[in-house]
């Protein structure tokens, strides 16, 4: 009998294959942003109870399934991911609307956006974060990033609940500044509320959201500044994360299936 509410041998992680998985993930999307946590859809969305945005016909689309599930209400899971080369081709990242990315772009080492990550309740668990690590570490091998980037949230807007750990981010995991993304000046927020000494780090850093903590565990660092979305009603930091801080764990097990190598690209360690 499995300790999880579901099969975990009937867990897939792959890339969507059609326009209707794409549509699934947006419906699953809208499930967990807009129903679970409360942001706000225009008019389009609350009619096709999907999120949508201008981003979702270039970018890849990681999906996860439970193939123990009817066909339609399989996708459980999805990531979105945008590669340097199209994103370039579209004109912008979607962070560059809240952040000054330009360091990254600067650096050197080819990009992956990061975004819209979502799992169903029922599925945050362990073994479905790890099969979305190690798709993601499969796709960064076969597109050769360099370094991952992307926004991610803590819930709500309130600065006040949210001041310790902005401020634990802030002093200790602030990215180097050769690569250190800087929130817009419109929608900045100084991050350095509380001073260092008077942080718990290991009582904050429970605190935080799960993604998060997942992110910071893999080495990740985080841009100056925070940037308010009330749309989605949560409180951004940019995220940044050479892949060659992929634990080991990802590198072998795409190592052993592939015979490929992870790149490595000095130019991206922070």
């Amino acid at each position: 009998m499995s300790l999880f509410p579901y099969d975990p041998e009937n867990i897939e992680i792959r890339l969507s294959i059609n326009d209707g998985e794409v549509r699934a993930a947006q419906a699953l999307r809208y499930t967990v942003f807009y129903d679970e946590y409360g942001a706000q859809p225009n008019e389009e969305m609350l009619r096709e109870k999907r999120d949508i945005d201008e981003y979702d016909a270039i970018a890849d689309h990681l999906v996860v399934v439970d193939k123990g599930l009817p066909k339609s209400n399989q996708i459980i899971g999805t990531y979105r991911l945008l590669r340097q080369s199209v994103a370039q081709k579209h004109g912008r990242f979607y962070t560059s609307d809240e952040y000054d990315i330009q360091p990254l772009i600067n650096s050197g080492t080819t990009l992956l956006e990061l975004g819209r990550s979502c799992v169903l309740p029922a599925y945050r668990t362990r073994p479905v974060l790890q099969k979305m690590w190690e798709g993601i570490a499969h796709y960064v091998a076969d597109h050769d990033i360099g370094m991952m980037f992307g926004c991610a949230s803590l819930h709500g807007t309130d600065v006040n609940a949210l001041s310790e750990q902005l401020s634990y981010l802030y002093h200790f995991h602030l990215a180097d500044k050769n690569v250190r993304p800087k929130a817009i000046p419109e929608r900045f927020l100084d991050m350095n509320i509380h001073p260092k000494e008077s942080l718990d780090a290991k009582r904050v850093f429970v605190s935080l959201p799960p993604l998060i903590k997942g992110y910071i565990r893999l080495g990740a660092s985080i841009g100056d500044g925070a940037v308010i979305d009330k749309q989605f009603n949560t409180t951004d930091v940019c995220i940044v994360m050479p892949t060659a801080n992929i634990t080991q764990k990802y590198l072998k097990h795409y190592e052993r299936i592939t015979n490929k190598v992870m790149p490595t690209d000095q130019k991206a360690a922070l």
